[in-house]
């Protein structure tokens, strides 16, 4: 299924990502380690094309908190001039509390807006190298969020932990894959969100001690984490399904906020306003 075909993979030096990555390398992928750590990620690429024999492997430099900084690494990587077969938008924070560069709120604004925007920039691209899939880790903490606040979302994380906000984020994820499916149909390029399971990763890194400690002795490793991913991404008997919600490789229904396509359509609205307005 991959073999051969170009992957671009976002935070994919780390947890479930890298764990990602590192299977598709070992199928013959060409990778594209989309990632904020120049230092970081490289290590991880020498280490992986040692260990699966694929010298196909690149970084490309990408901060998902500022919205400039995804339209510079857009625009290097479609200079590159490959096509995109696969876009995997994984990387993201929960348990954390701020704002990005360009005023929202940080899970919000990394987990949703950045990848809204790079997935946009690059979508012509990827309707060019068809067949195309495009696969967003989501979570099932999206099931809390009742709806989202349109002011909140603009404003700094409000609660201790964040995971209030990182739920609504995860929420804008699930209605982002089945806005982007209905958009999409007919194109051959199909769409996919999921829960990877609760995940030992470093997207926990800045959860209070006491909360991450007690969360991570119910958590599954970065391996089995990555297997749903997998499986959206190159499962054949997923060729002709799109928009749908998956956990532990299979479809599930998403929470009813989720199946909202009223709320989907006022979220692509917003976010394409918000990703093109330009200070």
């Amino acid at each position: 299924m991959v073999s051969d075909k170009v992957c671009v993979i976002t935070g994919a030096n780390t947890g479930i990502g890298l764990a990602t990555a590192r299977e598709l390398a070992r199928q013959g992928a060409q990778l594209v380690l989309a990632c904020r750590s120049r230092d970081k990620t490289e290590r991880v690429i020498e280490e992986m094309k040692q260990a699966s024999g694929n010298p196909a492997i690149d970084f490309l430099s990408l901060d998902l908190a500022s919205l400039d900084q995804v339209r510079t690494a857009a625009a290097e990587l479609l200079g590159r001039g490959h096509p995109i077969h696969l876009l995997i938008n994984n990387a993201g924070l929960g348990g954390q509390r701020g704002l990005t560069t360009d005023g929202f709120e940080l899970h919000f604004g990394v987990n949703h807006l950045g990848h809204f925007l790079f997935t946009q920039l690059l979508l012509d691209r990827i309707r060019e190298s068809t067949p195309a899939r495009i696969v967003t880790v989501a979570s099932q903490s999206h099931y809390g969020a009742r709806g989202i606040d349109w002011d909140a979302v603009r404003r700094r994380t409000r609660t201790i932990t964040g995971m209030r906000e990182y739920g609504v984020s995860k929420l804008a994820n699930v209605l982002h894959a089945a806005e982007l499916g209905r958009r999409l149909a007919g194109t051959g390029v199909t769409t996919y969100s999921l829960h990877p399971g609760v995940i030992a990763s470093d997207i926990w890194r800045r959860m209070p001690f006491p909360a991450r400690q007690i969360a991570r002795a119910f958590m599954k490793s970065t391996e089995d984490g990555a297997r749903t991913t997998l499986y959206c991404a190159t499962a054949p008997e997923l060729a002709n399904e799109t928009g749908q919600y998956y956990d532990d490789c299979a479809a599930k229904q998403p929470s009813r906020s989720a199946r909202d396509p009223e709320l989907a359509a006022e979220l692509w609205r917003r976010s394409e306003a918000w990703t093109t307005a330009r200070a």
